[in-house]
């Protein structure tokens, strides 16, 4: 069994970047392949072994928790036009974890989100966490690879990818001590330029956050527009020497843009075998036109 048991999921956000698509359907449920952004993060932290899931939503974001809500109705008639494979992949859904919803009143930060679980969590020593925005690709679970770390060091875990100069800008950077690929993490500056940047180890959107960081998130004082920034608090553990981070085997997959999710769906329609000779097929038509 996981030594972290829950993970909390923000889904707050406005999905200003996505607009006017968002207005009504929430950022975390627009599609990445055959299922939505949130279910893939769902079920990289079930295969962590993780069996309870937080979801920090905005009000009016009831399609997510209809999303993971049963349908004996669907299943029923799926089943009824010879499409069992089809019911049971539905049915799946509802059985990823066990879901607890609480609300986010307004946007206020990466930081704020978390709080908002605090009461929901209260009592657990560690708990993980995951951006919807960020796909995970590859074997085992980035989750489950933090979550090992953290059996070993009992401390805040950060999941670290090594960026080129011209995008280390666009995350918060770890200054690290150690030869990896599990760091002692000093400090973590938020989106530094290229020449400031105390490494080229990013931070990805997993954690796992002992619960530390709740104190540290309420002596946090808010930034710009009132956000309570989670790379604040976490600055403050990694001072008194409670932050690692781990350097992890895979692929972060980005959906937080129109560009960036446009490329992780061809990127996975590409490889899927009964949509990826369509795909190709079709790129080449329109390549064969514009010549």
């Amino acid at each position: 069994m996981s030594s972290v048991r829950t993970v909390v999921v923000p889904a707050g956000g406005l999905g200003t970047r996505f607009l006017p698509a968002t207005k009504a359907l929430p950022k975390e449920m627009v599609p990445v392949g055959d299922r939505p952004a949130i279910q893939w993060g769902l079920e990289e932290a079930a295969a962590s072994g993780i069996r309870r899931a937080v979801i920090v939503t905005a009000p009016g974001k009831d399609l997510i928790k209809a999303h993971f809500a049963p349908d004996p109705g669907l299943e029923a008639v799926l089943e009824q036009r010879g499409s069992p494979e089809l019911a049971e992949r539905i049915r799946e859904i509802s059985k990823l974890c066990a879901l607890e919803f609480v609300e986010q009143p307004q946007p206020l930060g990466l930081g704020h989100a978390i709080l908002c679980a605090l009461e929901r969590v209260q009592g657990e020593a560690a708990v993980a966490a995951l951006l919807p925005d960020d796909l995970f690709s590859g074997s085992p679970p980035l989750l489950s690879q933090l979550i090992e770390a953290y059996t070993w060091e009992g401390c805040t875990v950060l999941a670290l990818r090594r960026c080129s100069k011209e995008e280390i800008s666009r995350y918060g950077v770890a200054a690290v001590e150690g030869d990896g690929p599990v760091f002692r993490v000093s400090d973590v500056v938020e989106k530094p330029a290229a020449e400031d940047a105390p490494s080229d180890l990013a931070l990805m959107g997993r954690y796992v956050l002992t619960d530390e960081i709740f104190s540290a998130l309420q002596a946090t004082r808010p930034g710009h527009g009132g956000e309570i920034q989670l790379t604040d608090a976490i600055r403050s553990l990694a001072g008194r020497g409670r932050v690692v981070g781990v350097e992890f085997v895979g692929e972060i997959l980005d959906v937080g843009t129109l560009e960036s999710w446009l490329a992780t769906n061809a990127a996975i329609m590409w490889q899927d075998p009964e949509l990826g000779p369509a795909l190709r097929a079709r790129i080449q038509q329109l390549e064969e036109t514009q010549l």
